[in-house]
Parts: structure tokens; C-alpha cells; sequence
């Protein structure tokens, strides 16, 4: 699938529109047939249930690949030799494929549908994991650019499949899917080093592991591809994308995506060292990183669901911001002992902003067909602005010597985030 070319996909994109308009118009007559109108109500309810599992274990495995190299990343170096470059482009490849793939997600989805473009996404997901945990350091890196690439179809999609199969409770499954990934990353975060050294499988095998549960979530997904058809396109690629971009709310949208990516890749990055520069000790401050986490799944569960039942999201955005900005001046200039209360809050923000992120993506758009344009604009531009945190955050510490001046940046962050938001929480849909 991945070698599909692009100008294949837009060559045949018009040929493909008409004889959708075709297959759209057969259906409408097999419709109005009555012994075809309605399905039995519990073969409904199991496809819908075996549906939502699958769009579970598929959040389940968008995090486990990227989240589990950073603790063996020591063990990497000893075993091949690699520079700290050389060992950066690991978690630096992914997020190129975030920036790359994302916009164009689309031309796949019409090529081969949602179904369709997940099912070859977990496959490229689990030959990624296996191919990287080959002794090759060629192995290595194109592994992950295949596992970069499929991870970027997950997260491009599921808003897409949540607007055009769970619209009415999007809320609740935007909690559930988000939930799933953010626990992904802390499973993988935590077991990735006890399978290397307890189980003794080394960090080949430990990173091999993942590929089970990606080929768990490819058989309970593969008889969802028949179940869900190819959505009818209504306009062209090109026409979509020229349309976002003159979109001021899909901008804003975009941009709530980015900034709260930003403050989550910054945090992941430097809490440990902003809590050693106050006096903890490390395995402190590393428990400390893993309670954000942890709190940042209460966030993700509770937040989507509570946005979900309003129309009017800037009331959310607005409670967000504030917790959000008392966890950060309460980490600057807050009592030491109170560290605990700050990383909850900010865990629980970060988790929260997430889910909303993802939700606004659902909510703002009209149907299927944009919310996976939607979803693939917010994501590209997410990321690339993500990608500048960590840096930036660390160049301020590098210029002052201290901490304060990168959380004031983050404070910067969060009044952007909180204009940006207001747009994106407004009750309208695109176009």
C-alpha cells in the first residue's frame, strides 16, 4: 500500500469520484428495497462492539513503538555503537512521518478507504517492529520509518472513523481511544527495560514484543474492512486541502493541536531535570514523570466525555488553562513539597488537552470525508510545531541557567493556546 504513488492516487481520483456517484446511486435503489432496508438490531450491536474494540486495540498500538525505545536507548548505543545522533533520528524519524504523512492520509483513504488504509497500517506497523529488532542497523532505521508511517495513518484516522461511526457519543469514544494510547506509551515507558534485562530478551527482544499486540489488533480489525464501505468523495483532494487552509477555524483547531503538543513533548523531555534542579533526587523525579502520565489518563477519559456533551467547548478551554497554568507557577516558584499537587494538575491538563484536541477535530467537522482532512492538517502542523518544544525549552535553560524562564514560556504557550482555543470551542462546523 505505502508504495502506492501519489500522482497514481490524484490521476485516478476523478475516475474513482464518478464511479463512487454510481455505486452511491445503486446503493440508494437497493435501499428502498424493504427486505433490505434494516439489519437485525443485535448483528448491529456486535459488528458496532467488535468495531469500537478494534478502534481500541488500534489506540493501543500507536504509542508502544515510540514510547519504548527511550529507556533502552543506552542499552542501543552499547550494542551498535550509534552516536547520540545517530540514536535521536530513532524518535525523530516518527515525528518527520507525523509532519509528512498526515496532509496526505487522505489520498490513501479514498484509494482504499478507512478500513482499508488501517488494515495495511497495522501490517506496515507490525513489519516495522519486527524488521527494526533485526541485528542490522539498516534494519533499524527502516523499520522505523515504516512503523513512523503507520503510526501516522492511526492517529490521522480515528478521528475520522469516530465522526462517521460513533458521531453521537463521540465524546465517550474520543475518551476511550485517547485513554488507549496514552496508556500504551505508559506500559511500553515501564516494561520496555524489565523484558530487556528480567525476562533477558535484550533490547531487540524487548522492542519486538510490541508487534504482538499490533498483530492482535490486525485480526480483530481485518473483518471490520469489509463492514465499513468506501465513503463517496465529494470534492477533490486538492479542493479539500485549498478549503482547510482558507479556513480560519481549521487553523485554530490546528493550532490547539500543536501548542498542546508542544507543552506535553516539553514536559516529557525536562521534568525530570526541572525537579533534580529544585532538589529531588532522580528516581524522584523520574516516579513524578510517571504520575503525569498516569493522571494524564484520568485527564483523557474524563475531559473528551464532558466536552462531548456540550456544543460549546470555550468553558473547557477556559478551566484548562487555568488548572494548566497553576501546575506551571506552581512548579516555578511554588513550595517544594507541594510538587506532587503540581505534576497532577499539569498530568491531568495535558491528558485532558489532548482528548479535547482530538474531540475538536470530530465536532468541527461536517462528516467523515473532512474530519480525515481535518484530522490530517491539524496533525501535520501539531507536530512540526511539537517538534520545536523540547528545543526551545532546553535553549532557555542553556541562556539562563535556570528553569523559570522556560516555564514562562510555557505560560506563553498556554495564553496562545487559550485564544486559539476559544475559536476552536466555538459551536460551528467547517464550511
Amino acid at each position: 500500500m505505502a508504495t502506492v504513488s501519489l500522482k497514481h492516487l490524484l490521476d485516478t481520483e476523478s475516475t474513482s469520484i464518478e464511479s463512487n456517484r454510481t455505486v452511491e446511486h445503486s446503493a440508494s435503489v437497493r435501499a428502498s428495497i424493504p427486505d433490505k432496508e434494516v439489519s437485525s438490531t443485535s448483528q448491529s450491536h456486535s459488528n458496532n462492539l467488535l468495531l469500537r474494540c478494534g478502534v481500541l486495540l488500534i489506540a493501543l498500538n500507536l504509542r508502544p513503538a515510540l514510547a519504548s525505545v527511550g529507556p533502552l536507548v543506552e542499552d542501543i548505543r552499547l550494542t551498535t555503537g550509534l552516536s547520540s545522533l545517530q540514536l535521536g533520528l530513532l524518535t525523530t524519524i516518527p515525528l518527520i512521518a507525523f509532519a509528512v504523512i498526515s496532509t496526505l492520509t487522505p489520498l490513501f483513504t479514498r484509494r482504499f478507504g478507512i478500513g482499508g488504509t488501517l488494515l495495511g497500517a497495522l501490517v506496515m506497523l507490525a513489519a516495522g517492529i519486527g524488521l527494526r529488532s533485526l541485528p542490522s542497523i539498516a534494519g533499524l532505521y527502516f523499520g522505523t520509518v515504516l512503523l513512523g508511517i503507520s503510526i501516522t495513518f492511526g492517529n490521522v484516522l480515528l478521528p475520522g472513523i469516530t465522526k462517521r461511526n460513533f458521531a453521537r457519543n463521540s465524546g465517550f469514544v474520543t475518551s476511550l481511544y485517547s485513554s488507549a494510547m496514552t496508556l500504551g506509551a505508559g506500559l511500553a515507558a515501564g516494561l520496555s527495560v524489565p523484558m530487556a534485562t528480567d525476562l533477558q530478551l535484550g533490547w531487540r527482544g524487548s522492542l519486538a514484543v510490541w508487534a504482538i499486540p499490533a498483530l492482535l489488533a490486525l485480526i480483530v480489525w481485518f473483518p471490520q474492512v469489509g463492514r465499513l464501505t468506501k465513503s463517496v468523495p465529494t470534492r477533490s483532494f486538492i479542493k479539500g486541502m485549498r478549503d482547510l487552509g482558507g479556513s480560519r477555524l481549521a487553523w485554530q483547531v490546528a493550532l490547539f493541536m500543536g501548542l498542546q503538543s508542544l507543552t506535553f513533548y516539553a514536559l516529557l523531555a525536562w521534568l525530570p531535570s526541572i525537579l533534580m534542579h529544585r532538589g529531588h533526587d532522580a528516581a524522584f523525579s523520574g516516579w513524578m514523570l510517571s504520575l503525569s502520565q498516569a493522571v494524564g489518563i484520568v485527564g483523557s477519559l474524563i475531559v473528551p466525555t464532558w466536552a462531548g456533551s456540550k456544543s460549546d467547548q470555550r468553558s473547557i478551554v477556559v478551566f484548562l488553562m487555568i488548572i494548566e497554568s497553576a501546575g506551571l507557577v506552581g512548579l516555578m516558584i511554588g513550595p517544594a513539597g507541594w510538587v506532587v499537587a503540581w505534576v497532577s494538575l499539569i498530568g491531568f491538563v495535558l491528558g485532558g488537552s489532548f482528548g479535547l484536541a482530538l474531540l475538536f477535530i470530530v465536532v468541527r467537522s461536517k462528516d467523515a470525508e473532512s474530519a480525515t482532512e481535518l484530522s490530517g492538517m491539524a496533525q501535520s502542523i501539531g507536530y512540526l510545531i511539537a517538534a520545536t518544544g523540547p528545543m526551545i525549552f532546553g535553549s532557555l535553560f542553556d541562556f539562563s541557567g535556570g528553569w523559570s524562564y522556560s516555564l514562562v514560556f510555557l505560560l506563553g504557550v498556554g495564553a496562545v493556546k487559550l485564544v486559539v482555543g476559544m475559536g476552536a470551542g466555538a459551536p460551528r462546523t467547517l464550511g
